[in-house]
């Protein structure tokens, strides 16, 4: 394994802008970009989520929140989907008008829930809740047509529950047979069956604590370890059931990263900032740096 540092934001090998300001106060968590030019943040604080043309940097509210948070976000097919943290909530946006195509109630927010991170597979888009061994999904009607209600699917086999942030980032397995979920707590990795059964993957002695957000290229799997600030490379077998930690890369500009997007062959990530107490002026951006 190496460690290596990027090259600063300071000193972009893009055309586009390599830092971008986010509002005041904003506390980013989650970031989706598309096929095209634009990229979807979350707010922590009310859920508002901004979006920002990437060619310019410039934003502006895209579609207000419910007052509580919104996190992880994807895109797929004109539709945004946001996880909705402590409110135990996910939404489905239209990516055409900004307005909430569907809303479900995952758990109550008075039971402790935290709907941290989601992926959308080909018939399905699945939720972590890290409070809870339980994935939720919402699986696709015809033509993708967004069901009445979410499912419950508990999560069995290697992974305990600890105390903390437990099941968090999600990703698909390279074969497309499966899911990968990071264990913030504990570092670990798990491929997870489409039922719920979890198998720890086989990082031999590494492990990715402070995993938060994943993203796959091919059978490269990239974990941000947030208050770590760096970005685990894993390279993964076909199933997702053993990987090798290859590198992690850190930059000047991270300041506690949570999640991560691609655009153009860079990676966007927002900075959180969990180490700032925020206020309503606390300045906030995403970064962005050459995919390691």
């Amino acid at each position: 394994m190496t460690v290596s540092a990027a090259p600063a934001a300071a000193a972009p090998t893009s055309p586009l802008p390599a830092t971008i300001t986010l509002p005041s106060g904003f506390q980013p968590e989650g970031i989706a970009i598309g096929d095209r030019p634009y990229a979807y943040f979350g707010s922590r604080v009310d859920g508002d989520i901004y979006r920002v043309d990437l060619r310019t940097g410039a934003g502006a509210t895209f579609s207000e929140g419910p007052g509580t948070p919104s996190l992880g976000l994807k895109i797929d097919d004109g539709r945004l989907f946001v996880a909705g943290g402590a409110g135990g909530d996910a939404r489905v946006i239209d990516l055409r008008t900004g307005a909430v195509l569907k809303s479900y109630q995952l758990r109550p927010a008075a039971d402790g829930p935290f709907i941290n991170d989601v992926i959308v597979t080909g018939d399905a888009a699945w939720f972590t809740d890290s409070r809870s061994l339980t994935l939720f999904k919402v699986p696709f009607g015809r033509h993708g047509r967004l069901p009445s209600a979410a499912v419950a699917v508990p999560l069995t086999g290697d992974i305990v529950l600890q105390t903390g942030n437990n099941a968090n980032g999600i990703s698909t397995t390279p074969d497309g047979r499966g899911l990968i979920i990071v264990q913030s707590n504990t570092g670990f990795l798990f491929r997870v069956s489409h039922d719920g059964v979890t198998s720890r993957i086989d990082l031999g002695t590494e492990t990715l604590p402070n995993g938060d957000g994943l993203w796959r290229r091919g059978r490269d799997l990239y974990v941000v370890q947030n208050r770590l600030n760096v970005i685990a490379k894993v390279a993964l077998d076909r199933r997702g059931t053993s990987g090798e930690v290859l590198s992690r890369t850190g930059s000047a500009s991270f300041d506690v990263p949570t999640t991560i997007a691609e655009y153009r062959k860079r990676f966007y990530l927002p900075n959180a900032r969990f180490t700032t107490p925020p206020t309503p002026e606390t300045a906030y951006n995403a970064v962005s740096v050459p995919i390691p």
